[in-house]
């Protein structure tokens, strides 16, 4: 590890624990430790969104905003299949498979026409189908208060005092295994030498022979399959609320940026460090009202932070 890598750890680290410091500040650790908790749970949320941005805009180079509401019409087609009285299993399934089918709809029909397009031109294109998905998802569900259960819910775990349920838990043991997985897969396997080829220089390539259909539709897949996870633990965790799950996608993009639409490992974090503090702020009376933009606000302090030193050079058309 560089000098560089450790120097930036060690700031998200400093950062994760200074804001824990002050926002904790004489509470009792029953309380923060909830919230730690809980944090921690919904950052690893943020985290796997961030990660299947990631893989997808480095196979492709489009940075996906439709990932929150396919995974919102999962889990609204999951609570459906539950209140029809089908296997719950099955209905969870339902929703990876739901969120699968329309990324990569998206990717096979829509993508290609637009891969020679500007990197802005790609990423609205795909806010576009978010707002279609959610159109379809609200005409089809009216907005009735609803929540989808798990199992995992009624098991508790003590730890340091506090009772954490399985579902927590099981959403940041994903976030950390995927992360780890995704990582292995990227960097030992040949499809994942063709992804950073594709995203180094599509052309060449081309050129080279590589199956560039096959590599982005495999990166489509991975981002849809982690959309629709994360759409099923979300409306678990937060709301089952399809506006809500929709612009979920939002600190899942902070998260990507915190690790520069590059680093797996730094995305986990930066979407950890965003969970824990967005829930912390709730325990401070002035600050709880600016929660909603806690996650772009660490990812704007990562990035200064990753340019610090940095001179801007113009030359050429610049």
């Amino acid at each position: 590890m560089s000098k560089a890598s450790v120097f930036n750890w060690l700031f998200l680290a400093a950062l994760m624990a200074g804001s824990w410091l002050y926002l904790a500040d004489g509470k009792p650790f029953k309380v923060t430790g909830l919230f730690l908790a809980s944090g921690l749970a919904i950052g690893a949320l943020y985290a796997l969104g961030g990660i299947g941005m990631v893989v997808l805009y480095r196979a492709s180079g489009v940075l996906n905003f439709s990932s929150g509401a396919a995974g919102a019409a999962g889990a609204m087609t999951s609570w459906q299949l539950v209140q029809w009285g089908i296997w719950p299993p099955i209905a969870w399934l339902a929703c990876i498979a739901v969120a699968l089918l329309l990324t990569l709809a998206y990717g096979a029909l829509i993508a290609p026409k637009l891969a020679w397009r500007e990197t802005v031109v790609k990423a609205v294109a795909t806010l576009g189908f978010a707002l279609i998905i959610l159109g379809f998802v609200s005409f089809i569900w009216i907005d009735d208060p609803r929540s989808l259960e798990l199992p995992t819910d009624k098991i508790g775990v003590s730890m340091m005092g506090l009772r954490i349920t399985l579902t927590r838990l099981i959403a940041f043991a994903a976030a950390v295994g995927i992360s780890a997985g995704i990582w292995v897969f990227l960097d030992r396997t040949n499809i994942g030498l063709q992804m950073r080829a594709v995203a180094n220089s599509r052309d060449l390539s081309a050129l080279l022979g590589i199956p560039i259909r096959r590599v982005e539709t495999i990166a489509w897949g991975i981002s849809g399959l982690l959309a629709g996870f994360t759409g099923l633990m979300f409306a678990n965790l937060i709301r089952l609320e399809p506006v809500v799950i929709t612009f979920m996608v939002i600190p899942s993009v902070a998260a990507a940026l915190a690790g520069r639409l590059n680093s797996l490992f730094l995305v986990l974090v930066g979407g950890l460090c965003m969970g824990v503090i967005e829930n912390l702020l709730t325990l401070s009376p002035l600050l709880k009202s600016v929660r909603p933009i806690a996650p772009f606000v660490i990812a704007a302090v990562v990035l200064l932070w990753h340019q610090r030193g940095a001179r801007l050079i113009f030359e050429g058309r610049d």
